[in-house]
């Protein structure tokens, strides 16, 4: 059995509850996680997963069924970059460590579904947390996060024992968030103590009288102190409810392209049809052509490279929709993705010299790679439109 450290005894007036804190990254988490539940015995066993998480520890081969044209059909791809990312993250854990990251959890799942007892998958979803995340990040900080998450791919140091004896009071989406937190205090709150509340409050509304909850032993204090301390916790409604867009991101992020639109209209009232289509065509070749050399860059099929330079004039006019996600979908649609890439997208991502070679990493090259040079058009167009109308 584990030692004091590990597991946590609370007594409510209602039940027992077990909070067993998992050292996340050795045979020995494994083994304490089924050694615990099998001496326990409880008639609920709460598990620090989601839906999707337990789903991704389950089925290794699930990246053999994805559909990337579905999926940017859905416009879920910056999702599937960030749980790439994370997959990623977790397998370079493994491969320092010897042990795959979840295994314990896994363990955890399998052992109670053997004992007969009752399953709760405790944590929010990953993606609820980060989306939560990005919304709550102001602006131009939005630009460090996303320059800090896609360094991450580019580490190359192997991992530190400072690093490994921290993960092994952790798991490693901890230890990535608590990172995270560290480097944006502004939403560390998001990241660390959202989810010691969420876990708690599942623990506190599972069934029976002793419940076991198995979780990264980082989120021990946390959770002890708002059983112990009785604190009131937020619904889980509340927790999981992304942020609207405030009013003035709303008014700019569509403000800007009806400007545009509107001053192309007054140049050609005020200067004549020539004027408009003098601006118009130089809008469509600042936007164009940097989106088409993006997805050059991507090495993108060559109808792709025609999309985008077809359509980024007019989606840089729409402030919800990206050339990328057209270019992406082309890419998708005459290079499809071979079953063995998709077996091996979690290690492939995060070896840049893999992601040419690879059709489903350069069906994200060709979703990211237009992005930054049709921006940058964009404000060249604009500098075209005030100077014809500065002039006049």
């Amino acid at each position: 059995m584990g030692s004091q450290k590990d597991i946590i005894r609370i007594q409510t007036p209602e039940r027992e509850i077990v909070l067993l804190g998992t050292a996340h990254i050795s045979q020995e988490s494994i083994d304490l996680v089924r050694e615990t539940i099998t001496a326990e015995k409880p008639d609920t066993v709460c598990v620090e997963l989601d839906e999707g998480r337990l789903k991704a520890l389950e089925d290794g081969d699930r990246w053999k069924n994805l559909n990337v044209k579905d999926i940017l059909k859905k416009r879920q791809m910056s999702s599937l970059i960030v749980n790439l990312v994370l997959a990623s993250y977790q397998k370079r854990m493994g491969e320092s460590t010897g042990v795959e990251p979840g295994s314990e959890l896994k363990a955890a799942v399998e052992e109670t579904r053997a004992c007969n007892a009752s399953l709760v998958l405790a944590d929010r979803d990953v993606k609820t947390t980060l989306r939560r995340a990005w919304a709550s990040t102001p602006f131009f900080r939005k630009f460090k996060l996303l320059a800090t998450l896609l360094s991450s791919l580019f580490e190359t140091e192997k991992v530190s024992e400072e690093d490994l004896s921290k993960m092994r009071e952790q798991d490693t989406l901890s230890v990535m968030m608590d990172d995270f937190g560290k480097a944006f205090p502004e939403i560390k709150e998001i990241l660390i103590s959202e989810r010691d509340q969420f876990l708690a409050g599942r623990i506190l509304k599972a069934e029976g009288k002793k419940v076991l909850a198995v979780v990264g032993a980082g989120h021990l204090p946390g959770i002890k102190n708002i059983i112990e301390g009785n604190l009131q916790t937020p619904p889980e409604e509340d927790l999981c409810k992304i942020p609207t867009p405030s009013h003035w991101g709303t008014i700019i992020g569509w403000g800007i392209p009806a400007a545009i639109i509107l001053s192309l209209i007054y140049i050609g009232v005020k200067f004549g049809p020539e004027a408009f289509a003098d601006n118009a065509l130089f809008w469509a070749m600042a936007t164009g052509i940097p989106a088409a050399f993006g997805a050059t860059i991507a090495l993108a099929h060559p109808l792709a490279i025609l999309t985008a330079l077809c359509l980024a004039p007019l989606t840089t006019l729409h402030p919800l929709i990206g050339v990328g996600m057209f270019v992406a979908f082309v890419q998708a649609y005459f290079c499809p993705p071979r079953v063995f890439e998709m077996e091996t997208v979690a290690e492939d991502i995060w070896k840049p010299s893999r992601w040419w070679k690879s059709r489903f990493t350069r069906v994200f090259l060709a979703f990211i790679c237009p992005g930054l040079p049709t921006t940058i058009g964009s404000f060249v167009g604009i500098g075209k439109i005030v100077s014809t109308i500065g002039n006049g």
